[in-house]
């Protein structure tokens, strides 16, 4: 199996052909390992591309995508899974989402479909997206197979302190998607200053912080090379407690991904 690298890319809204390619084979030539897409994104079949594109075997790939939230009964999640697969090119996938837990979510038929396509082998792993706690422990108690991550927005303007700690206690990954707030994290004084500190960009810091907390994974989206440069860097940032704590201090909450039939507003 892929080995899971916990900085990853992300392809929201890289719907175009060309600059999808591109960033996919521009981000495995420069060391990630993780790509995340989703069939609600409609670039699957550019993400794949990229993929084959790139002088990186598949199996050194850690490739994951989501059930979109129409496609969650179990005919559906068979059915759009196989077409997952021939888009992106592979026969298998290390990581399936349910993307949202909404509208034809149904834990007593969409997660034993999962679980038949882990079985398979047609999925390494099972993944949830967006669950609130109860959400969560109620699929846990439903899957056979164990859930291997939890995808959320993530950033240091909202911390998911609860989800963390589930994540750390349950032991699966929590993959921070928006881990730079969408590029808000630039203005917040702390992590300007603990970048000057250590010559980092404030987005480097933001991922530094998400990648030095136990169980958790980014995925932040770029497509210039210059992005996926910057952000690859941020593994060469290593925060101090000091640093830890003062971004974990940070007290202003600002969820950037909402809508009134997202499952923590109902």
């Amino acid at each position: 199996m892929s080995d899971f690298h916990r900085l990853g890319l992300g392809t929201y809204r890289n719907t175009d052909a060309a600059d999808c390619r591109r960033a996919v084979e521009t981000a495995l030539e420069t060391g990630y390992r993780h790509v995340d897409t989703a069939q609600m994104y409609d670039n699957e079949e550019h993400v794949g591309e990229g993929i084959a594109n790139a002088d990186v075997a598949r199996d050194d790939v850690f490739l994951a995508t989501k059930l979109d939230t129409g496609n969650l009964v179990a005919d559906a999640v068979h059915e759009t899974t196989a077409e997952s697969l021939e888009k992106l090119g592979t026969e298998y996938l290390d990581l399936l989402y349910v993307h949202w837990p909404i509208e034809t979510y149904d834990p007593d038929e969409t997660l034993p479909a999962l679980d038949e396509l882990a079985d398979a082998g047609t999925i390494r792993n099972v993944g949830l997206s967006n669950f609130t706690p109860e959400l969560l422990d109620e699929a846990i108690e439903e899957l056979d197979a164990p859930v291997f991550a939890h995808q959320v927005e993530m950033h240091p303007l909202l911390q998911q302190g609860d989800l963390h700690e589930r994540a750390v206690a349950d032991d699966h990954w929590l993959v921070a998607y928006c881990p730079v707030a969408r590029g808000e994290v630039a203005d917040v004084p702390e992590l300007v200053e603990i970048g000057e500190k250590h010559d980092a960009t404030p987005y480097q810091v933001s991922l530094a912080w998400l990648l030095a907390k136990e169980n958790v994974a980014a995925i932040p989206k770029a497509t210039s090379k210059a992005h996926i440069v910057e952000n690859y860097g941020a593994l060469d940032v290593e925060l101090d407690d000091e640093d830890v704590a003062r971004i974990d201090g940070i007290t202003r909450e600002e969820r950037l991904v909402d809508f009134p039939a997202a499952p923590w507003n109902n």
